[in-house]
């Protein structure tokens, strides 16, 4: 499956941290997070207040981000969409083999989720039209954002937040933003030090539809291009992204648009790189600035693009190789 089709229809980014980060234990179990706490209401993306008797113990979530959030808290989730897929591309926050898989990401089994004995399921606005209304008539429904082209880090962390408060893990989360604040501001310093601040990265991923090869730009509004803009690196692509996710798109002829920049994607293995493979003996690919002076580089498999503080860990540090390599 193509990282488009993954990715909800979008349009029609190993734990890093620092020793010297001061990373304390996680909780190791859903019920050292939630014990002796009373009710709690949470109100989510679409302002409505969600009540729930307890802080939620059982939870499954539909999209990778929440996943990652809810493992990063210490609250391993009981159903997740695409496992597979999931292990796949995200390995910040792996799973521990207990979650039951409730189907796509976009349109969950509702006959799976009823069987769980669930506390609530977190969402995004990525599932299908109908899907949430029924979710919600037998369930809880947390609704996060997807993400926020605005400002992308406050958006990944009021995700976060939120799956905190219902969960009763808001400590835990004030730890991993501080990780993560600490992570980039050791991160900038290395661009520093690396004399690479103010350089221009051009960031993208790329997949195949009926031989021909579709671009997709990071541009200023993306999660990761925020946090590599947290490292005093800027981003190369000169148009807009859609609203919520920041990507653009192009081809390979509108690569020719781009100076002599720093050309970095991310692929994986399970779906192919069309930058190797398809764009192998290509012309243009093979003309442009950037690869003829050998700046194109591929970030590490398994890096969520659009997942929480510890994939974008996980972005600081490859970055940061990239510029060393």
């Amino acid at each position: 499956m193509r990282i488009t089709r993954m990715l909800l229809g979008l349009s029609a980014a190993a734990t890093f941290f620092v020793a010297a980060c001061g990373t304390t234990e996680e909780p190791t179990s859903n019920a050292a997070a939630t014990s002796g706490a009373g009710p709690v209401t949470v109100v989510d993306s679409r302002g409505k207040e969600v009540k729930l008797p307890h802080p939620a113990k059982r939870v499954a979530a539909t999209e990778w981000n929440a996943v990652e959030h809810l493992v990063s808290l210490g609250v391993m989730p009981v159903g997740v969409s695409d496992i597979k897929g999931y292990g796949q591309w995200a390995s910040a926050a792996p799973l521990d083999g207990t979650p039951k898989d409730i189907g796509t990401r976009g349109e969950p089994s509702l006959d799976t989720l009823g069987s769980l004995g669930l506390d609530l399921v977190v969402v995004t606005d990525s599932v299908t039209e109908g899907a949430l209304e029924q979710i919600e008539a037998k369930v809880p429904v947390l609704v996060i954002n997807g993400g926020d082209a605005k400002d992308p880090v406050a958006g990944m962390y009021a995700g976060l937040d939120v799956i905190a408060k219902a969960t009763g893990t808001e400590t835990r989360a004030a730890q991993l933003k501080s990780e993560f604040e600490q992570k980039l501001t050791a991160g900038q310093a290395e661009v520093e030090k690396l004399g690479a601040a103010g350089q221009k990265v051009a960031f993208s991923d790329a997949y195949v539809t009926s031989g021909s090869v579709s671009i997709r730009p990071y541009t200023k509004g993306a999660l990761v291009s925020a946090v590599f803009g947290r490292l005093g690196l800027d981003t190369a692509w000169p148009m807009d992204g859609d609203p919520t996710y920041g990507l653009g798109q192009a081809d390979v002829e509108g690569l020719t648009k781009l100076p002599d920049v720093r050309f970095w994607y991310i692929a994986n293995n399970a779906d192919g790189d069309p930058y190797q493979q398809q764009l192998a003996g290509n012309a243009i690919w093979q003309n442009l600035a950037f690869v003829k002076s050998g700046k194109v580089h591929r970030f590490p498999d398994s890096l969520w693009m659009f997942g929480g503080p510890k994939s974008m860990a996980q972005f600081v540090d490859a970055a940061v190789a990239a510029l060393k390599g």
